[in-house]
């Protein structure tokens, strides 16, 4: 059952090494994700599941240790998922397992924020999902979830429209401030039917990473009734990035 879960942004840039110079336009951004992880630990979750957008056809389960780095935007980093030693989980969760994959860069930055949080001593493991994934099946996902272990915690990795600016890596359209106004909404009120209800091919317009991992999380809190905080909202480089906690 889920108990807890944290939502962050997944931009690299989160990482202060990738950001170099500009690391410090972020920070409000990485205390709040802080916060919101502050919130699993409390939880005491028996297993966490981060889940983030990957360029995958079906959901994939990263097990713990599943190594990444950000060598792709330009410095030696390397991550682990989880803490090294510990007892690493099966896969029977709502994938296939891929231990000689890399950790997409979703998960990679999960995984960095991860590491700088007193954490317990629940097992970790990643689930990515494709930004095409049909609500029925995220949500399908997010069931399977919550069933893993008696206390589930999530960890979802997700961005808003890309489309915010002219600068915006999606250049600028009209729709896409209320899209990510209506998903600000509903992470803060845990509002499961408003996730699931996300227009999926509007969000692909949009260039939004995160939709399939929260309405993968609005199917796991099904019968949960979680309450929710938005911890942050904002949308430097055009770019929606949302910080929410629901316990």
């Amino acid at each position: 059952m889920l108990v807890a879960a944290a939502v962050c942004p997944c931009p690299p840039l989160l990482v202060p090494d990738v950001a170099a110079g500009a690391a410090p336009e972020l920070d409000a951004a990485r205390t709040a994700c802080a916060d919101a992880l502050s919130v699993l630990a409390a939880s005491r979750p028996d297993r966490l599941v981060v889940v983030g957008p990957a360029e995958v056809d079906e959901p994939w389960v990263y097990p713990q240790g599943a190594r990444g780095s950000f060598k792709g935007f330009g410095v030696d980093v390397g991550v682990r998922l989880g803490a090294p030693g510990a007892a690493e989980p099966g896969s029977e969760g709502p994938g296939s397992a891929a231990p000689e994959r890399a950790l997409p860069a979703s998960l990679a930055v999960a995984a960095w924020l991860l590491e700088r949080v007193r954490w317990a001593d629940a097992p970790v493991e990643g689930l990515g999902v494709d930004q095409r994934l049909a609500a029925e099946r995220c949500a399908e996902a997010g069931r399977e979830l919550a069933a893993l272990a008696p206390r589930v915690a999530l960890l979802v990795m997700g961005d808003g429209s890309a489309c915010r600016t002219l600068k915006a890596p999606g250049y600028l359209d009209e729709r896409a401030a209320a899209f990510d106004a209506g998903v600000a909404r509903a992470l803060g009120a845990a509002d499961t039917t408003a996730l699931t209800a996300l227009d999926a091919s509007l969000a692909y317009e949009l260039k939004v990473a995160g939709r399939a991992p929260w309405q993968v999380l609005a199917g796991a809190a099904e019968g949960a009734d979680p309450a929710g905080q938005l911890l942050y909202e904002d949308a430097p480089y055009g770019v929606g990035y949302f910080v929410a906690a629901w316990s």
